[in-house]
This record gives C-alpha cells, structure tokens and sequence, in this order.
C-alpha cells in the first residue's frame, strides 16, 4: 500500500473538506478518532478510512472491519495525518463519509416522540453535546433551527462521540417553517425559559406527550418571537446560586426528564 503524504492530491482534497463550503459542494465531509470512523462504517456512510501508518496496529480491528465492508483504505504519513487533523495529536484514524442531512417532513412522518431543537446554536461543542444526549436520551431526531453551526463541523462530530451518524439531523434555515411544521405534526413544543410558567418539576404530564424541546442560542437564549411559539414555557429549578445553564447542560436535563416520563407511560 502506498504512503499518502502531505503533498499528495487526495490528502489536499481531503483536507479542504475542514471547510463548510467544500463539504456542502461535494456531499461529504471528513471524521477522526476511533469512534467516528466506525460509527460511519456502521450506518454505511464511510467512503474511504485513512490511518496513519504508525497507528495501523492499534486501529487493526476497524481497518479490517472496513477492508471485509470493501470500503478502500489508504495510509497516511505523519505530516498527511497532521494536515487532515483539527486537533493537537492527530488520532490517527479518519473516514470520508457522505453529509448527513435528513428531512423534516420525513422524521415527523414517522411519527416522533421527542425531539430536540436548537434554535441558531453556534457553538459547534455544544451542538455536538446536544446530538450526544439526544442519542443517549432516545430522541427521534435532532433539529437545527435558523443560522446554526454546521453538524459536519469537525468539533461538532468529535463532541457527539460519533452520535452524529446514530439519529437523523435536520436543518432548517427557517425558524418560523420548523416550529409550525413540528407543531402541525401533532408534537407539542416547549421552551426552556427563566421565568416558565411550568416547573420542571411538575411538567410530567406534559413530557408524557410527543415533544419538542427548545433550546437557544448561547449568547442570546431564546427570542421572544420563538419563546411565543412554544406551547408552553418550562423553568429548570437552580437551587444553588448559578444564574443560569448552557445549553448542554439545560438540554441534559430536560432530555433526561422526557425520556424517564415517557418511559413511565409505557
């Protein structure tokens, strides 16, 4: 097998796919680390893996599982894994999968139970946390309402441990057209809010409904225009001193109490 290196056309190919405009053009976008790359090979997304030649024995299991799946392999130099890593040490493995893109009309089709919608998320971490706990939680899909940081981004699916390829992903660039399609589809939308007129605490009966959770943008939260929107507007209790939540952490308990009350209903 030949060595890839820095300079090589596919390497320089591959690495231009860091921008959000390549991967939209071409349909595919680049993963690293162990997790990534077999969930890609698990849901058949994973065009090509590439390993560092120095780390081919620690990954030999997923290089064979992606040679008997006759996806094609190819080894890579130290400099070539370098230049297609976004973090400190390169992990040494990588996969070209397609996008990810799914549908609104066919995740509410299916008749989904809980979703959760980041209404213009920016930070590819946190957008990335959310897809995570959404997973864990059992959500049907995850929603990226507005001006919202791209899923593909590098940080996004390092932070989602490979849960970017396990549960559908929606953009839509309109706020207005998500919600109304999401509230026409049957699912009852709540708003996590400050000053809520439902408590966490005694919102059992309403997550026993399909829902929608909606969660703002880091900096701003949500816009009264959305907070509107939602059908009903939910405080999480802070019994310590903290004035407020991120949207990981908000979005991990709110999940969380969706998914034990729906269980409960079952």
């Amino acid at each position: 097998m030949d060595v890839l290196t820095e300079r090589s056309s596919r390497v320089v190919s591959y690495a231009k796919l860091h921008r959000a405009s390549v991967r939209r053009a071409e349909g595919r976008f680049l993963v690293e680390g162990a997790n990534s790359v077999v969930a890609a090979l698990d849901t058949g997304r994973a065009q090509v893996v590439l390993v560092r030649g120095s780390d081919a024995e620690r990954h030999s299991a997923t290089v064979a599982r992606a040679a008997a799946d006759g996806i094609e392999i190819l080894e890579l130099s130290d400099r070539a894994a370098d230049k297609l890593s976004e973090t400190t040490t390169a992990p040494g493995i990588f996969a070209v999968s397609s996008l990810l893109d799914a549908r609104l009309d066919d995740v509410l089709a299916a008749g989904p139970r809980l979703l959760a919608v980041a209404v213009e998320p920016r930070e590819p971490g946190n957008a990335g946390t959310l897809i995570r706990t959404a997973d864990a939680m059992g959500a049907d899909a995850v929603l990226l309402l507005g001006d919202s940081v791209d899923p593909h981004n590098g940080k996004c699916v390092r932070s989602s441990a490979g849960s970017v390829f396990h549960l559908p992903l929606v953009r839509e660039r309109s706020i207005d057209d998500g919600l109304t399609a999401v509230k026409d589809a049957g699912v009852s939308v709540l708003a996590t809010a400050a000053d809520g007129e439902v408590s966490l605490d005694d919102a059992a009966d309403l997550l026993t409904r399909p829902t929608a959770w909606l969660f703002g943008n880091e900096a701003h939260g949500l816009s009264d225009d959305v907070l509107a929107a939602a059908d009903h507007r939910v405080s999480i209790p802070i019994h310590g001193r903290a004035e407020s939540l991120n949207l990981a952490a908000a979005a991990s308990i709110c999940l969380y109490q969706s998914a034990v009350a729906q269980h409960r209903s079952e």
